[in-house]
């Protein structure tokens, strides 16, 4: 039995391996990844007991949608190679899954931690979109429906406003690369609104908006950006970067235009206000103006005339009443008088046998007279002067 060459024994176990695990489907834990300048991914796979040697070459590895990780549990599909020179034995990747979850959805992820520890996210630094914008550019195909969608409802809802389409690529490998260079043209056009989306379809069709050259395209871009991919229950990337999300590229025109019924309307409501307001104001004014005209003539000349001629009128009344008031005291005292002078008047009072005794004037009773008194006696036509011979005190009667 002749011994056989190193060489020819490893070309040996090279062609056995190679023909016998032409197609190997593995899963297992990497390590010791190490990614060469060239794009070539060197790492190695182990469970409890084993590692193998694993290699996924640029060609392979560009397609794929996550980034590989120390730690993470993959699943690999290639074939086995060997290295006879060395007579090493590895895996030569095609293609590697996460273990348990899509790539697309583990790339996601990754993706969606990276930028939210960039800062992408943050709320402060959303920008708020214009009331009644003037100009609206928008990132899609020309070709879709969601360009015709945001016309029809653009024209209904606010036609003063000027849409500019950026013929975008928004599906396939390059799809990405364009959606950015898109975005940053549109960006330098100074419009007052950017809508960046399109239409439904899958994960896959809609994968470009979950990279990360879109999203710095979006977080760089100094016009408000709406995020308008696919459908309501569509969530991506560019969503949560973008300054507002809309659920359809059609709710993206809704939110960036103003309704123009409702306007109307409050137009309407301004129009109403403002003639209430006015109508107030010159009522008011009314009033004042007729206060003034009443204040004016009040204080005016011939009111001031007529106001003293009043005043003389009351005077001239009051005159002529204290003064019939103070005659009519006056007739009745004199009247009173003459009623007394007539009760009074001798004329009136003398009877027969009936003299007037007074002494000095004064009229005395008979009982106070002394004998040799000088005496008048008078009645109304006739003074008789006696002097008293001799007084009879006793009780004649």
């Amino acid at each position: 039995m002749n011994p056989i060459s190193v060489s020819f024994l490893n070309n040996q176990i090279k062609s056995l391996l190679e023909t016998t695990f032409m197609q190997v489907y593995v899963e297992g834990e990497i390590s010791n990844l190490v990614t060469h300048s060239s794009g070539h991914i060197y790492f190695s796979i182990k469970d409890e007991n084993s590692t193998l040697s694993c290699v996924m070459f640029k060609g392979n590895a560009r397609f794929l949608k996550f980034q590989l990780e120390n730690n993470q549990k993959v699943v690999i599909s290639g074939n086995i190679t060997v290295y006879a020179p060395r007579g090493n034995y590895q895996l030569l990747c095609s293609k590697i899954e996460p273990s348990g979850i899509g790539s697309l959805a583990l790339a996601f992820e990754q993706l969606k931690t990276k930028l939210y520890a960039k800062g992408y996210f943050e709320q402060n630094i959303k920008k708020t979109l214009p009331k009644y914008p003037k100009k609206i550019a928008i990132v899609t195909s020309p070709t879709g429906a969601a360009i015709e969608d945001m016309k029809k409802v653009a024209s209904f809802r606010w036609n003063l406003c000027e849409l500019i389409l950026v013929p975008t690529l928004v599906q396939g490998n390059e799809a990405e690369f364009d959606i950015g260079r898109s975005i940053k043209f549109a960006d330098s056009l100074n419009c007052d609104i950017m809508i960046v989306g399109r239409g439904g379809g899958s994960i896959e069709d809609l994968w470009a908006f979950n990279s990360e050259v879109v999203a710095d395209a979006i977080f760089e871009a100094k016009t408000p950006i709406i995020s308008a991919v696919g459908h309501e229950s569509d969530i991506l990337i560019s969503d949560f970067v973008a300054d507002i999300r809309a659920s359809t590229p059609s709710n993206a025109i809704e939110i960036a235009l103003p309704d123009r019924n409702e306007n109307l309307m409050l137009v309407d409501s301004f129009i109403y206000t403002f003639e209430d307001r006015l109508k107030i104001i010159l009522d008011k004014k009314a009033l004042e103006l007729k206060n003034l005209k009443s204040l004016f003539e009040q204080n005016s000349i011939p009111s001031k005339i007529e106001a003293i001629a009043s005043q003389i009128k009351l005077l001239k009344s009051s005159f002529h009443s204290t003064m019939f008031q103070k005659f009519q005291i006056y007739e009745n005292s004199l009247n009173s008088l003459k009623s007394n002078y007539i009760l009074n008047n001798p004329q009136n009072r003398q009877k027969d046998g009936f003299v007037q005794l007074s002494k000095n004037s004064k009229i005395v009773n008979l009982e106070d007279l002394k004998e040799q008194d000088l005496i008048e006696l008078q009645t109304a036509k006739t003074v008789a002067f006696c002097r008293v011979e001799k007084i009879n005190k006793e009780n004649i009667f």
